[in-house]
């Protein structure tokens, strides 16, 4: 496999090659999505930082640097699914330099094992927004620019079980009414890096108060009809025409719980997708149809929620006292 390293060095021989090279290291840059990308720089750069306070080499990093890393890091409490990132930063960064990956060491890998084994997997779980916290908040929202979007973008967040980047990524010509709501066409997402995009049905609302395509209709009304779907609206209730970072998501939805005296710390831009598989397997909903709608590839993940809603649904300690 051709590495960045290598590339370059073929366009500095051979200059006749170098359009093309110059266009295939701007493939090998967008083989990896941007958010991988960030969040490889950010732990990549905390592994450069740490060597270099040691006065050992990054790269080449021996499995004896590494290994000390990643046991630094557990003793400082770095959740194992950062470790792992951090792991595959590291192994990255000599891919691509064309050198050894240190990560793969047998040494590391065991010692990685034993970190799993002392301190545990398990990933910190956001509480899913379900129907009836998702009715109090949407209730308490009004009329002005920075309401209207936000019930909006709760709603179809929920109906739609969109991530926060398929969220803010939408375009206004994404949105295709439909008799049944609305289509909204994902281009591209976190498990979609190629672009083949899907489509995803969102049906009207029991009542208007919480119709996803009333609340959609009623904010393109206002942001206008050409453009990002979602945008950013000052203090003064002024929409600009730029897209609003994924982050933003996450604030709203922080924000709009703590308005209702729910504990925001608890939510986050994924409890609308967790809310929407949750209560649609408290339903009784299938797995084909759950997965249809956010898109999952397996049913590993949507078991997840199926588990949670079963806790409740078909309790061995129900009625018993």
């Amino acid at each position: 496999m051709q590495t960045a390293l290598t590339i370059a060095a073929a366009a500095d021989n051979a200059p006749a090659l170098a359009g093309d090279l110059a266009d295939a290291l701007r493939y090998l840059d967008a083989g990896i999505a941007p958010a991988t990308r960030r969040a490889y720089g950010q732990q990549w750069r905390g592994f450069v930082a740490y060597c270099n306070a040691a006065g050992v080499a990054a790269l080449p990093a021996q499995p004896a640097a590494v290994a000390a890393y990643v046991t630094a890091r557990a003793g400082d409490g770095l959740a194992f699914a950062s470790i792992r990132l951090a792991l595959a930063a590291i192994g990255q960064a000599h891919k691509l330099h064309g050198l050894d990956n240190p990560t793969a060491s047998a040494t590391v890998q065991a010692i990685v094992r034993g970190i799993a084994r002392t301190h545990g997997t398990a990933q910190r779980q956001v509480a899913p927004l379900l129907p009836a916290e998702l009715r109090q908040i949407v209730a308490g929202l009004g009329d002005s620019a920075g309401d209207v979007r936000d019930r909006a973008l709760l709603l179809l967040g929920f109906g739609g079980a969109f991530r926060r980047s398929e969220l803010v990524a939408l375009d206004v010509a994404d949105v295709t009414p439909n008799a049944g709501g609305v289509e909204i066409t994902i281009r591209r997402s976190k498990t979609d890096q190629t672009g083949a995009g899907r489509v995803v049905a969102v049906p009207f609302g029991s009542s208007a108060s919480v119709c996803p395509v009333r609340a959609l209709q009623a904010w393109i009304a206002v942001a206008g009809d050409a453009g990002a779907l979602f945008r950013s609206v000052d203090r003064h209730g002024n929409v600009s025409a730029a897209r609003p970072p994924g982050g933003s998501v996450a604030r709203i939805v922080k924000a709009r719980c703590a308005a209702v005296g729910l504990d925001a710390a608890r939510y986050s831009g994924h409890s609308l997708r967790a809310g929407l598989a949750t209560a649609a397997a408290l339903a009784g909903r299938s797995d084909r149809a759950i997965m249809q709608q956010t898109g999952h590839k397996s049913r590993a993940m949507v078991d997840r929620y199926v588990r949670s809603a079963d806790r409740w649904r078909d309790n061995a300690a129900a009625g018993l006292l």
